[in-house]
């Protein structure tokens, strides 16, 4: 009879690619990434020439286009640093639970945070980009793991749809939470409202360095789940019989997208779709080994929300639409293709 190697077997179980085509792969995406942000940067509602972005990057601003850059700026390594904390959070999200539809929008999370966020302006007076941050990620976390205690009830445990619905229905309960509180606060409602669309046009350097700290922490925490949540992959007992500690791998793993998605929310507002859309395209791309696809996951989500937010500054000029708007354009139609092909199963 022969037994289990717990150092080869999560390698195994998991579709692999070369490690040249993965490699090759991670240039492609770093050179794509680079790209973007320096089309974030040029690209807007008033056109720059290089010498314009030269010299905003020297600290002049002397003409309405040096100036338009030196906005920009901000505004794209925000891009870049959201995008990169849901994409990673999706993924982490989606070898968690082992559901294909798990998304920080999708389980409800982004809407904790949103109802956390609103209920500390009403209530508390909150309005400082650190206070949103810490009441942000509480909420994110209640709601986490309300939906999954919620998904976990009945025979079967937390199935993919069951968590789906979960979702679904605290998303829609905590809607009506946020409206019953903003409508009759005209101080605070127009505010919330822009910042419930999910953007990063109010970008600045001190909103990201305060979220840099919280992010750093959930960024090292899922990067060091990836072999773990291999692990996963080969289903609960399996895991468990490999050495894994099951409740505690979820537990940790699940505090690291939580802290990533309640930073990103705080800063952004809620924008979703991204850690849906992106995980599922990372793994036909480099293949399921988290420990490649997490770090993947990461670049392929700040391309897509730089993107995202370069595509709704151009087409319509010269006002903007939201990168949270775009996203859903881009998003929803994904959420339907999943869930019609791969028929709500199990990762």
């Amino acid at each position: 009879m022969t037994t289990l190697d717990p150092r080869t077997v999560p390698d195994a179980a998991v579709v692999r690619r070369p490690v040249p085509v993965r490699l090759l792969w991670f240039v492609v995406a770093i050179a794509v990434l680079l790209s973007l942000m320096a089309a974030s940067v040029a690209l807007g509602s008033r056109s720059v020439g290089w010498s314009d972005i030269l010299a905003a990057f020297q600290g002049v601003d002397d003409t309405m286009e040096q100036a338009a850059v030196t906005k920009r700026i901000p505004r794209t390594l925000l891009a870049v640093t959201v995008g990169a904390a849901l994409g990673l959070a999706g993924a982490v999200m989606q070898g968690v639970t082992r559901n294909p539809l798990a998304d920080p929008g999708i389980l409800g999370v982004n809407m904790g945070a949103s109802l956390a966020v609103v209920t500390g302006m009403v209530m508390f007076g909150l309005s400082s980009p650190t206070s949103y941050l810490w009441v942000a990620i509480l909420g994110a976390a209640l709601a986490a793991v309300f939906v999954y205690a919620i998904g976990s009830l009945g025979r079967g445990g937390a199935t993919p749809l069951k968590l789906a619905l979960a979702g679904a229905a605290t998303s829609a309960a905590l809607a009506s939470l946020i409206s019953a509180f903003v409508l009759p606060r005209n101080d605070v409602a127009g505010n919330f409202r822009s910042w419930q669309i999910g953007g990063v046009g109010g970008a600045t350097y001190d909103s990201i360095r305060q979220a840099l700290p919280f992010l750093a922490v959930g960024l090292v925490v899922c990067l060091l789940s990836g072999r773990a949540l291999n692990s996963l992959a080969l289903g609960d007992d399996l895991a468990a019989g490999l050495g894994e500690r099951v409740a505690v791998v979820r537990g940790v793993a699940g505090a690291g997208s939580v802290l990533l998605c309640g930073a990103a929310t705080a800063v952004a507002g809620p924008i979703g779709f991204v850690g849906l859309v992106v995980p599922h395209v990372c793994r036909l791309l480099i293949g399921l080994d988290h420990r490649w696809l997490l770090p993947f996951s990461a670049l392929l989500g700040a391309s897509l929300l730089t993107a995202a937010d370069v595509v709704g500054r151009v087409v319509a000029r010269p006002a903007e639409i939201d990168v949270g708007i775009v996203t859903a354009l881009i998003g929803a139609p994904f959420f339907i293709y999943i869930v019609r092909r791969q028929k709500v199963r199990e990762l």
